[in-house]
């Protein structure tokens, strides 16, 4: 049976990190205002929930193993593209958020974007505001 009402769902967007960590402030902020007028245009429709961009993943650690796990630096895994921010949409189909990504998508023409319908969410407090510092965003280059 088809789910009636709206959905959420997630969209995760992926890009190579090193062509967005290279980009000049101005480019930053001409991609920035492409993607803004979509999130307004969602939140306009009651469509939009959070949305966050990734810090570098050269900054993140992944946690595995048995127990309480293994702090290991960096992603799970190499790959070309990385995982550098999501969006939650309200919709009332997987179309209508394929849509919602197709917007994001010609916003930033060379993201991917990977829809997935969220099958359990836990509200919780609003997200804090985030460590603007250039060095999430964009970490200097480590010698060697």
């Amino acid at each position: 049976a088809a789910v009636e009402g709206p959905m959420l769902y997630a969209i995760l967007a992926y890009h190579e990190e090193h062509i967005i960590q290279s980009l000049s402030e101005g480019e930053d902020g001409q991609l920035m205002t492409g993607l803004l007028a979509v999130h307004d245009r969602l939140i306009d429709e009651s469509k939009m929930g959070p949305a966050a961009r990734l810090g570098a993943t050269e900054l993140a650690v992944t946690l595995r193993g048995p127990g309480r796990g293994v702090v290991i630096d960096g992603p799970f895994a190499e790959t070309k593209e990385q995982l550098l921010g999501l969006y939650v949409v309200d919709v009332p189909t997987r179309d209508a958020a394929v849509e919602a990504a197709r917007d994001l998508k010609e916003a930033n023409p060379s993201a991917v974007y990977e829809v997935r319908p969220i099958v359990l969410y836990i509200p919780g407090n609003a997200i804090p505001l985030t460590d603007a510092g250039l060095e999430t965003v964009r970490p200097k280059k480590r010698p060697g």
